[in-house]
């Protein structure tokens, strides 16, 4: 059986695109990648997503997507997508479950996974102290002592947001200069709030149910240090979830898919929505957004497609 539609990915992007292809009678099938939800669901309250005025945590809200894309006939698979062939139509798809596929058109929602520190700590206070998005979590530390690892524009322009709720935000960089524009860098160093921990790197966050504590090395002494901080937000980077795609589709040089104004990749009949191609704004409610336009353009591309097949069965006839 060939699909009309796989989506591939299950964070808002990937649900929002199943829910409009539901709808649509495309009976869309989401491939899910190796946990439903994408980053979102690591998330322990979001209070910017519209329609919960008293918030909602992360696990609820991909469950309620999930079940509304369910209820208008999407089908979804826990799988994880391991080979495509986009030189073909209709496209080839194989996971890692063994199962093989074909699909008229394809969404990537695959999204971007942010780098980790990868010290000790990092994984068991995550959601308890371990951050990698502000807008989502800085409200929860008002009036704390946290830090901001990074020395690019993230990394500045998130801990001066933090600057509205803490009452102190390090940022902590590995050098003894930014790479953060010129202007951001004017902003920190004129925020009392900011302090700048220069040449140091975290190698351990410490504490008793939730973080307290950050040990620090001097890159260029190698001493040892900790620093008290009830919270780490992390911006040391992102890698799109686009390996599987290199050498069929266009990206650039950090990995992201291009895509024109429409979602279009770089192969017709080929979408892209979410952070797999936004590295700008990163938002469950902008994801989503871009969740419907792309599965717009696959259902006029469908439509299209169907009606040449249709004008070349006839002259074959």
């Amino acid at each position: 059986m060939t699909e009309n539609i796989i989506i591939i990915g299950s964070g808002p992007s990937g649900l929002t695109a199943a829910i409009y292809a539901a709808r649509a009678n495309q009976a869309p099938l989401i491939i899910t990648g190796r946990e439903i939800g994408g980053q979102i669901a690591t998330t322990d309250q979001v209070e910017n997503y519209p329609g919960f005025p008293d918030g909602i945590d992360g696990p609820q809200l991909v469950d309620l997507m999930q079940k509304q894309a369910l209820k208008f006939g999407a089908r979804i698979e826990m799988d994880f997508v391991t080979r495509v062939n986009l030189q073909t139509h209709p496209f080839q798809l194989e996971t890692e479950n063994g199962n093989q596929y074909e699909a008229k058109s394809i969404i990537i929602a695959s999204g971007a996974s942010p780098r980790k520190l990868n010290v000790p700590g990092e994984r068991e206070f995550a959601g308890r102290g371990v951050s990698y998005c502000a807008t989502c979590d800085g409200f929860f530390f008002r009036n704390k002592d946290i830090a901001v690892v990074g020395g690019g524009d993230s990394a500045l322009q998130e801990g001066l947001f933090l600057t509205k709720f803490a009452n102190r935000v390090h940022i902590i960089h590995r050098r003894d200069q930014l790479r953060a524009q010129p202007i951001l860098q004017d902003r920190a160093h004129n925020e009392p709030k900011v302090n700048f921990v220069w040449n140091s790197v975290v190698k351990e966050i410490k504490g008793n149910g939730k973080m307290d504590a950050i040990v620090l090395e001097n890159t260029q002494t190698h001493e040892l240090s900790q620093l008290s901080a009830q919270g780490i937000f992390v911006y040391v980077g992102h890698t799109p979830n686009t390996q599987l795609f290199k050498g069929q589709l266009a990206m650039n040089e950090e990995g992201y898919l291009k895509v024109d104004a429409r979602l279009h990749t770089s192969v017709p009949g080929v979408f892209a929505a979410g952070e797999v191609h936004d590295h700008v704004f990163r938002q469950a409610v902008v994801s989503a957004g871009y969740g419907c336009m792309a599965e717009m353009e696959a259902e006029k591309f469908l439509a299209e497609w169907e009606h040449e097949h249709s004008k070349q069965l006839a002259v074959n006839r």
